[in-house]
């Protein structure tokens, strides 16, 4: 087994991962931070946004599991005191894994412009900067609705904590292979209508939002800001890849929510 090690720049978190590898190398892993078979996150779920993405184009050929060193993340399995019980569990070599969906992102541009392609393994946000937004909402091609507001909200199954969960979206079981759109902030009275709740669309189907023409457009793809110019239309799927998490312990993901949310401990 190959193991790359990613992690955020807190005093503990780099404290964590220098143990880490100590215990990495006493048993005989070897350290790839290029084409690793499992890739350890140290941090929060943030950390492990981060790792996800720069291990995107690996995504059939890697897993990744979460060691966090502050608050419980909905991405991690390990606490940061458990490194001796995390390694021995490694030297197993457990083959199994839990894959979960993400987003396919698209956007297109007005002009000869070539499209822009992400994945999302939280969610992806349209908003303006400074005025209403102003968009069409089209469920496989055809239109659903006219939304006017602050923006919108497209999030995946393990995404619908995090946002989504903020401006009202549902909290969806991460084996269900759908997605979610949310609106922040609509518009509706006499003349302006949205559906006004949150929509779940499956993974048969696709979703486009068609913008007003405008240059200030904000789009979010997990961390990454996109401001371009000319934005025409952003389209959503779930995508053909999916995100793998090394099952060698995993925890609940209904424990996950009530520790996150509801626990008082």
């Amino acid at each position: 087994m190959k193991v790359a090690i990613v992690h955020n720049h807190e005093h503990k978190s780099s404290e964590v991962t220098r143990h880490l590898l100590l215990l990495l190398k006493k048993n005989n892993i070897e350290i790839d931070d290029h084409r690793p078979d499992l890739v350890i996150s140290v941090g929060g779920d943030g950390t492990l946004l981060s790792a996800f993405h720069r291990f995107s184009h690996r995504l059939d050929d890697v897993s990744f599991l979460g060691v966090h060193t502050g608050h419980l993340g909905f991405y991690t399995d390990w606490r940061d005191y458990e490194l001796e019980e995390l390694v021995q569990s490694l030297l197993v070599h457990q083959e199994k894994s839990i894959s979960y969906p993400l987003l396919d992102v698209k956007i297109s541009f007005h002009g000869n412009k070539p499209e822009k392609h992400f994945l999302a393994l939280n969610e992806s946000t349209i908003k303006r900067a400074n005025r209403t937004m102003v968009a069409d909402v089209l469920i496989k091609d055809e239109l659903f609705e006219k939304f006017r507001g602050d923006g919108l909200s497209v999030s995946t199954p393990t995404g619908s904590t995090a946002y989504n969960k903020s401006i009202g979206g549902a909290v969806l079981h991460p084996s269900i292979n759908a997605f979610q759109l949310a609106e922040i902030a609509s518009l509706n009275n006499r003349v302006f209508r949205t559906l006004g709740s949150p929509i779940v669309i499956a993974h048969t189907e696709w979703l486009e939002i068609k913008l007003q023409e405008s240059n200030d457009y904000l789009i979010t793809v997990d961390q990454l800001d996109i401001y371009q110019d000319d934005i025409k239309s952003i389209y959503y799927r779930i995508a053909d890849e999916r995100i793998h998490f090394a099952s060698y312990r995993h925890m609940h993901f209904w424990h996950r929510v009530k520790d996150a949310f509801i626990s008082e401990d």
